[in-house]
């Protein structure tokens, strides 16, 4: 598929989240939604990104918003992972990488193009936070190379807001993301 951008109308995708609940992306847009689309659960950047979605999720339900994390992690990947913590999102499970086809969400070619040498220090200053909060890798899983996305959709299932990142750190943070609502 193509790639989205702002007015277009966001697919309806079926789902399953971690925690088993089946549903669709017309189902869910009763409010602004963001769709945050990263690698895997294992992945250091997308364990870090989730941490600080965890941590300010409040914000965005204030805002009357909501996030839908996409993952290309099996459901007892993430399961495992997360434990006994209950998220206040859903994180979705897509193995099959039917959101990243359908969304048009490439895969860089290599690691370089994934981590190019002009975003290593940010990159490494992010994974360095990670581990300051014991965050390391786990289970490799999926693309190994996939290129995160956000969207932005509101409930008239129109977008708002489209990001094909360039690498692993090219995509908006919390505080850019709450600036959208």
């Amino acid at each position: 598929m193509a790639k989205l951008k702002t007015g277009d109308m966001m697919p309806d995708i079926s789902f399953v989240t971690a925690t088993g609940k089946e549903s669709s992306t017309h189902k869910v847009l009763d409010k602004d939604t963001f769709f945050m689309v990263l690698r895997y659960i294992g992945c250091t950047i997308c364990r870090y990104d989730v941490h600080l979605l965890e941590t300010r999720y409040h914000e965005f339900k204030r805002k009357n918003a909501q996030v839908f994390v996409v993952m290309q992690s099996s459901p007892g990947n993430v399961m495992e992972d997360v434990k006994e913590k209950k998220l206040p999102f859903e994180i979705i499970c897509d193995p099959e990488l039917v959101f990243y086809k359908e969304l048009g969400i490439p895969s860089a070619r290599d690691v370089n193009e994934l981590a190019p040498p002009e975003v290593m220090d940010a990159l490494m200053e992010k994974i360095g936070k990670a581990a300051s909060l014991g965050i390391v890798h786990g289970k490799y899983e999926g693309i190994e190379e996939q290129l995160p996305a956000m969207f932005l959709v509101g409930k008239d299932r129109k977008i708002k807001y489209a990001n094909y990142a360039r690498n692993i750190i090219d995509n908006p943070g919390i505080a850019e993301m709450l600036g959208m609502l």
